[in-house]
């Protein structure tokens, strides 16, 4: 067995392989990437897995949901064209290189882009305090979850602004309010399923009143919403592995169980970081996150046999992000706390040998 804690494609339940995997040879006669995205034995996957992102985080009345492409990265453009008004001013948090490119595609938008807080002047390793937000701009954005810094908001900014949210990679790993919220928006390839949809939850009352100059009919989330996410051929494949994954999701206590897991999972690798001699973690406790674990060896001279200890391990994944180095355990949902026991285990069986 692989231990999978990589950041990127996310590791899934093995029946939910399965079922995808059965679904690609014989769907219903026909492939699942061969079948029309028209035919009803597809509309009603769509229409499942949009009824079940609500029924999974209890998506209140007046919001809808849509399945769209193009990652997080395209939903910079289309979360500030969709909420510009008539300031064409926002507020954002920045607190990484996820936060930062929201930042930059919104400038290039024509939104007059103001950093309410940013974690930058400590190579973002921490989550901003106490932020002032001014109340004559058209919303605010944050990003949940930082994947490559490893910290995490635990709790919400609180403004009178619209507010909005990129939660690519910790939506479903635990309970949220989603009233709280006017747009979410993720990438489905951390928690929801594989790349190539993005999920998004827009409160009713915020769309069709943009009054952005250029707004293409592809970009517009009222015409997705009006037309079930069937405005073109959607990303059929990773919808419908995301409707799988969802089914098993609320066949195994929801979200709810999920966060208590995430929480175990998180505190055990926590505890062996802040006890062990040879490790250190990366960002402030406080704002650590429970999706993405960055940490380091104290004396880096010793990373080349710690890499061999985990590889011989069946660990993957383990690598920091290129630009932060070091260590990252990414642990999604699918992840089980075997995984992490074992990554426990050899960071203690190295100490020893070490020590």
């Amino acid at each position: 067995m692989k231990h999978n804690f990589g950041a990127g494609p996310c590791i899934l339940p093995q029946d939910v392989f399965k079922q995808a995997a059965d679904a690609v040879l014989d769907f219903n006669g026909l492939s699942i990437l061969e079948v029309s995205h028209r035919h009803k034995d597809y509309v009603a996957v769509m229409d499942e897995a949009l009824d079940l992102v609500k029924k999974a985080l209890n998506v209140p009345s007046g919001y809808s949901v849509a399945y769209l492409q193009g990652g997080a990265s395209l939903g910079f453009t289309i979360t500030a064209l969709n909420m510009m008004r008539d300031t064409k001013k926002a507020a954002y948090i920045n607190t990484g290189t996820w936060a930062s490119g929201a930042i930059k595609e919104a400038k290039k938008v024509g939104i007059d882009t103001q950093v309410v807080a940013s974690s930058e002047d400590k190579q973002f390793t921490y989550i901003p305090k106490n932020v002032e937000i001014p109340s004559n701009l058209d919303y605010l954005h944050f990003t949940s979850n930082n994947t490559i810094y490893g910290t995490q908001f635990h709790e919400f900014p609180k403004s009178d602004l619209p507010l909005l949210c990129d939660m690519s990679s910790d939506i479903f790993s635990k309970e949220i309010n989603v009233a709280d919220f006017d747009l979410i928006y993720a990438g489905a390839q951390k928690n929801l399923g594989p790349a190539g949809a993005t999920l998004y939850i827009v409160k009713d009352d915020v769309l069709g009143k943009s009054t952005s100059p250029f707004l293409p009919s592809y970009l517009d989330l009222k015409n997705h919403i009006d037309k079930a996410s069937m405005a073109n051929t959607p990303p059929v494949f990773s919808v419908y592995v995301a409707m799988l994954n969802l089914r098993h999701l609320l066949a195994n206590g929801s979200v709810k169980a999920k966060e208590l897991e995430n929480n175990a999972k998180a505190a055990l690798l926590y505890s062996e970081i802040d006890s062990n001699p040879l490790f250190s973690g990366n960002v402030a406790t406080e704002d650590r996150s429970k999706m993405n674990v960055t940490f380091k060896l104290i004396d880096e001279n010793l990373n080349a046999e710690f890499d061999a200890a985990w590889k011989g391990a069946d660990i993957v994944g383990l690598p920091g992000h290129r630009s932060v180095g070091g260590y990252r355990a990414s642990m999604y949902n699918a992840l089980p706390l075997e995984s992490v026991k074992v990554l426990v285990d050899t960071m203690k069986e190295f100490t020893r040998t070490k020590g």
